[in-house]
This record gives structure tokens, sequence and C-alpha cells, in this order.
């Protein structure tokens, strides 16, 4: 029998920074980096997280034999020099704070050495640098049970990008085309998200899973802000927007309460018209809906959210402590 092959993911410098580490093609371990430092959503280096899934195979970092990285710094990087030098970007805080993520990402081997306490020279593994879309969008296909697939990766920013679409053969995916910075749907969900008072990271999830509720009366207005384009996909209103100007990152390694305003024209540009007392009171309902879920109340399909689940058959899950160690053990449906 040979040797075992071992692959180490890292999601740094970015919301809920991980690790995962696979043997021969199956998952050992994977875990997020809040887990150990306790703050939601952290966004540094996976350093406790990392050192997690070596202790669970039993190995040390210099028996991994690849490492794989979520970002591509030089991706898209005439469209970035472009945009920077068009707004005049270069020496803001924006332009800075851009500049230091990408030299973080380029050194990568010398920041996991010194938070592994091993030398550089000790990591003799293949390192890969995989563009954050293309990742998401591998992500799906290449566990699926499909042999060909449209691909789709829409979300916030990533590498300068905000959305993708691919085409998914076998082992391999094409990248077709993309939506580039500024414009993002993503960015567009976290602004209205943000204008009914959701303010922390993630919070999104919480209008997403109220979203189902609503009916799309509102499209008009909605349709104001972000707009079809059959040459790009689609382009937002920027006139609506400060993160083009102002960035909209999340300060490092903690992302809680971190976001940037992103939207505060909305409140200028809808003060005083029917828009304005539309999100008001759609906010007040959000609220008041999700107050009602977390405590409870027969809210989703008149049966109480604090209610006990259905007998299914059960798994072990381990959820580490902030000593490193595994602390307890929950059992969770399959």
């Amino acid at each position: 029998m040979g040797k075992a092959i071992y692959i180490l993911g890292i999601n740094a410098y970015h919301g809920d920074a991980s690790a995962v580490l696979l043997k021969d093609g199956s998952v050992v371990a994977a875990v997020e980096e809040e887990r150990f430092s306790r703050m939601k959503h952290s966004a540094g280096f996976p350093s406790h997280a990392i050192r997690y899934c070596l202790r669970r195979a039993g190995i040390s970092i210099s028996e991994v034999d690849h490492i794989g990285i979520s970002r591509v710094p030089s991706a898209h990087l005439i469209n970035k020099i472009t945009f920077v030098l068009y707004n005049r970007l270069m020496f803001t805080q924006q332009g800075l704070d851009r500049l230091r993520n990408v030299d973080r990402i380029r050194n990568i081997q010398t920041v996991l050495a010194d938070s592994l306490g091993v030398r550089e020279s000790d990591l003799k593994m293949e390192f890969h640098n995989v563009e954050h879309h293309v990742a998401h969008m591998a992500s799906a296909f290449l566990v699926s049970p499909f042999q060909e697939a449209a691909l789709l990766s829409v979300d916030g920013f990533g590498d300068f990008c905000s959305t993708m679409l691919g085409r998914g053969a076998g082992g391999n995916v094409e990248k077709l085309d993309s939506v580039l910075f500024p414009h993002s749907l993503g960015l567009f969900y976290t602004s209205i998200t943000q204008y009914l008072g959701f303010l922390n990271y993630g919070d999104e999830g919480k209008v997403m899973a109220l979203a189902p509720y609503g009916e799309p009366r509102y499209l008009d207005e909605m349709m104001s802000i972000v707009k079809p384009d059959g040459e790009h996909g689609f382009q937002l209103n920027l006139d609506f927007f400060t993160h083009h100007a102002r960035g909209a990152g999340t300060s490092l390694p903690r992302c809680k309460n971190a976001w940037k305003r992103i939207s505060s024209e909305f409140s200028t540009r809808f003060t005083g018209t029917r828009a304005r007392r539309i999100c008001a009171s759609r906010a007040e309902w959000l609220i008041t809906a999700w107050r009602m879920a977390s405590s409870g109340s027969k809210l989703l399909f008149g049966r109480s959210l604090s209610s006990p689940r259905p007998a299914t058959a059960e798994r072990r899950w381990v959820l580490p402590s902030t000593s490193g160690t595994p602390s307890s053990e929950i059992s969770a449906p399959t």
C-alpha cells in the first residue's frame, strides 16, 4: 500500500476563516477558526483550525503533500490597477488595506510557518492558489453526481469578482464569464439587510430565511438599485452605494459588527418616499417575526421551533474547545 496523500485547504483573511484536511480524497477534519477563537466569523489566519486538522490526522505539517488557498492575488490584476488609478485609491485607507491583504496571501508560506512554529524550509509541499469563485464552483461540482454541469457562483466579492459563470466536465472547472467589482448582487443583498436593521456580518441569512414570506410587490423600487445588463449580466446603480469609494471590507481577525456601511444613500434617497415607508414597515415585521421564531413560537408549519426533533438516525459531531482539544460531543440528525 502506497503512502497516503494529504491535502490541506485553507480559507484565510476572509470571513469564516477555516481549514480542511483530506487523506486520499476523504475528509479527515474540517473546522472554522471561530470554534477556537470564540469570535464569530473570524477572518484572520486559521492557525488553530490547521493545528486541529493535523492533530486529528495524527500527522505533522511536513507530511502534507499539497496546500490549497482560495485566493489568487494576481486575478483580474489589470482591472484592479485600472480601478485604483481611475478612482485615485492608491494611497487611501481602502487601497492600503487591499495591498496588505494581497501581501498576506502572497506570503502565506511564511505566515503558515510562523503560526505553526516551524521553519519555512520544512514546508516542502506544493502550494496552489485557487481563484475565489473557481473554488466555490469546484466545491459544488466536484462532489456532485454529475459528469457535466453549468456552474454559477454569486456572493459579495472575492479576488475582485462577485459573480462567475462556468462549466464543469469530468474533473475540470472552466471559467466562462464573470462580473467584477464594484457590481455585486451579494453587496446589494447586504445593503438591504443593513437598511432593514441587521448590521452584523452574516445577518443576511436572517433576511434570507424570512424572504419566502414576502411578495415581490416592490420589485420596481428594487430595480432602480440593481438592473439587468445584457453585456455585463447586471449593474448596480452606484448612486446608492459607497463600497466602491470607501470599501466594504471587514476588520481582522474579527468580523462581528465590522461590516462597513455600504448604503448610506438609501436613507437620503428614500427619505419621505413610499420606498422608505415600505422598508421601515418591512424592517419592523422582519424583526418581530425573527424574535417570534427565536422564542419558539409556532411560526413554521404550525410547529414550535423549540419542540423536540422527530426521531432520526444520529451521528456524532465533535466541538473543539478554546484550548484546541475536543471538549464535547453533540448528536445531530443525518
